[in-house]
């Protein structure tokens, strides 16, 4: 059943679009807030220093008449809105020692209203900041000292300053409106680059679906062109595969005419003495057994083809491991009841049950049973099996021996006996593929068989495999 991804799933290049506007946008939101923040921050303290510097002003213009009571010239305070009502900009003072006096003295800009300050305690001639209600709806900040005058009346006095904050956060507004315009416009200019990285960077793998379109029509073997760094280790994996199919190919076509030009031949052989039965009496009793020997040829061709095939397809898989004394002990016993009538002493010497072999049960069976059977048709009195693990730590190799006790064979005809059809004693029953078809299972697994002259003066055969 086909699985049906979400559309921004199932394409790279819209996922990558996706998540890098998704960074873009939080990066630039983030961005918005900290520096309309940070603008806002600098502007109010901007204000508050020069509400500050007005404080110190109306400070240090601050007297008292003979009475007591506290007075500031107006036309000793320079900035013309004190005298201007609701101007934006007032100043005020009260008396905080005792009962508190709001507004004892304050700028003609209030008119008549009064500013009423939070109630908290100030040190002398520490400066306090607040935002509070003012005359006709406004807000403001401001700022507030108290202070204790020596040449007046004993008491402590607050002096406030506070101005109109409406033209301060309108600025305010407006660097926030020309700050997301800007980040809006940033935002289009990122997402258009966004678009175009991409299409830049996922260039390399359209080339390669062309180049996958190439092999697919079969106008190349293999995957072609220069590609990134990062995606050459997906090309050469993909190569291999291709290289492997192609090997596989090749190897199944080999086998399929090496299979058809070995079943020709007694075919052949059949289709003849068929022939000739139908014309003679002798040739047609003859040909039973020409039938059997001709079938168990074609039979041992197929075996061997099978087998060849089989490797090359089980061969380099994860996992294929087979204990090498328990297949060797099932192959003793067959060969004791294909041989039972010649008392053959077949046994197996010093096989420790911790070896295997790095492949299938079923090739390990075929090889080493060839050579068995072939040692057992030439033995006198035994056939002797070893197996031992060789090599160093991590690359372990196999060593089966198979020794026999029979005539053995010269040194210059133990190349020439390992090729298909090779029978140097017609005598002896078979078909001369037993060794070819040990040899060629064994080059399937990088390994090799060798012939060398047993102890007991017969033949040893020398099967080189890889170690599980």
């Amino acid at each position: 059943m086909k699985r049906v991804l979400a559309p921004w799933r199932g394409s790279l290049r819209l996922r990558l679009l996706v998540a890098t506007l998704l960074a873009l946008l939080l990066a630039l939101l983030l961005s918005g807030v900290l520096l309309s923040g940070l603008f806002r921050e600098h502007v109010m303290r901007q204000f508050a220093q020069a509400l500050t510097v007005q404080l110190d002003q109306v400070t240090t213009r601050l007297a008292f008449d003979a009475d007591g009571r506290p007075r500031i010239e107006p036309q000793s305070l320079s900035d013309p809105r004190w005298l201007r009502p609701y101007s934006g900009l007032y100043w005020q003072i009260d008396r905080v020692d005792g009962a508190v006096q709001h507004g004892v003295l304050r700028s003609r800009s209030l008119w008549d209203a009064v500013l009423t300050p939070p109630g908290d305690v100030l040190a002398n001639g520490e400066v306090h900041e607040h935002e509070l209600p003012g005359p006709a709806g406004a807000t403001l900040l401001l700022v507030e000292r108290t202070v204790s005058a020596s040449d007046g009346p004993a008491g402590a006095w607050r002096l406030m300053v506070a101005a109109d904050l409406a033209a301060t956060r309108d600025a305010v507004a407006n660097f926030n409106g020309v700050l997301a315009a800007s980040l809006g416009v940033l935002a289009l200019l990122l997402a258009s680059a966004a678009l175009a990285f991409g299409a830049v960077g996922l260039a390399p793998l359209r080339a390669l679906q062309r180049a996958l379109v190439e092999v697919q029509q079969g106008r190349t073997p293999r995957l072609q062109g220069p590609v990134p760094a990062e995606v050459q280790p997906l090309v050469d994996d993909f190569n291999r595969v291709l290289d492997r199919h192609t090997e596989g190919v090749a190897r199944a076509r080999t086998q399929a005419g090496n299979l058809a030009h070995a079943i020709k031949t007694p075919l052949s052989v059949l289709a003849q003495a068929a022939d000739a039965a139908r014309t003679s009496a002798a040739e047609a009793a003859t040909l039973p057994a020409l039938v059997g020997e001709q079938v168990a040829l074609a039979r041992r061709q197929v075996d061997g083809h099978l087998a060849r095939a089989r490797a090359a397809a089980t061969l380099g898989l994860p996992g294929s491991r087979t204990a090498v004394q328990p297949a060797l002990a099932g192959l003793v016993r067959v060969m004791d009841r294909v041989h039972a009538g010649r008392g053959l002493d077949i046994r197996t010497e010093g096989i420790a049950p911790t070896l295997h072999f790095a492949g299938e049960q079923q090739d390990l069976q075929e090889m080493a049973g060839n050579l068995i059977d072939n040692a057992c048709k030439w033995a006198r009195h035994g056939v002797w099996i070893t197996a031992q693990a060789c090599g160093a730590p991590g690359a372990t190799r196999l060593e089966l021996m198979v020794d026999d006790d029979g005539p053995g064979i010269a040194a210059e005809c133990r190349e020439a006996v390992m090729a298909r059809g090779t029978r140097l004693d017609e005598s002896v029953p078979g078909s001369g593929l037993g060794l070819a078809i040990v040899q060629e299972l064994a080059a399937l697994y990088g390994g090799q068989l060798r012939l060398q002259a047993a102890p007991a003066g017969g033949l040893r055969a020398v099967l080189d495999l890889p170690g599980g």
